[in-house]
């Protein structure tokens, strides 16, 4: 945890969800590089853990899916449930939650900024979903997925995966998009990048970002809202 304000008894506070065991909440927040640095206690990490909430939360994700879209074709249900639980809406998740600043690093991830991965931030999400699931059963860890990850998701999805989305919109109506880069701001480390999307000669959408695939991401987010509400 990043200091003495971010304890187990907060993060409980927030989730809502009180653990028996407070090894298994500890487990789901430790990062290998921690656990490595500190042998002597023989620390556990959340991987183990993590592979389990993982498959927790596709069971619940599929099951919501499957009872509120009736008439969504199996293919579709696949790529809706893999946009809703990708790595990028996983972490915006736990970012909500604060989950990432509760997170036990190694000095040297610390310093490489492991605190601000996707992949780390999202692991962890999973890992705490494994960790109530082992702590309370399976209806904790469903309802833990619902509040937190389910609700408003749809819409997270829609945002992450807006690229793909937006190009299958247009080329119904035998289309095709393109993005623009139309200027490049900042220091060389900490550049910001400005796109704008287009069909054919139609400003659709623009978009900004600390990276090109970002920026488009934001860009094609705009598209669909508009085309859309249009």
């Amino acid at each position: 945890m990043t200091n003495n304000t971010y304890t187990v008894e907060r993060l409980e506070g927030r989730i809502g969800y009180i653990f028996q065991n407070k090894d298994l909440i500890r487990q789901a927040l430790t990062h290998s590089s921690y656990a490595n640095e500190r042998k002597i206690n023989k620390i556990k990490d959340y991987e183990r853990v993590e592979f389990l909430g993982d498959a927790v939360l596709e069971l619940v994700t599929s099951e919501f899916l499957y009872g509120k879209h009736e008439e969504m074709p199996e293919g579709v249900l696949s790529r809706t449930r893999a946009a809703m639980v990708c790595e990028p809406s996983l972490a915006a998740c736990a970012r909500d939650l604060e989950v990432d600043r509760y997170i036990l690093l190694g000095k040297g991830e610390e310093m490489t900024g492991g605190r601000g991965r996707d992949s780390i931030v999202s692991d962890v999400m999973e890992a705490l979903i494994g960790a109530i699931y082992l702590d309370g059963g399976f209806e904790s860890a469903k309802a833990f997925i619902r509040r937190f990850i389910l609700e408003d998701m749809e819409h997270k999805a829609l945002f992450y995966d807006a690229k793909s989305i937006l190009q299958e919109e247009v080329q119904k109506n035998g289309g095709d998009v393109r993005y623009v880069l139309k200027a490049e701001s900042g220091p060389e480390h900490d550049k910001t990048f400005d796109v704008e999307v287009y069909q054919g000669e139609r400003l659709l959408g623009r978009g900004s970002g600390h990276n090109k695939k970002k920026a488009e991401q934001q860009a094609a987010y705009e598209a669909l809202l508009l085309l859309r509400k249009k």
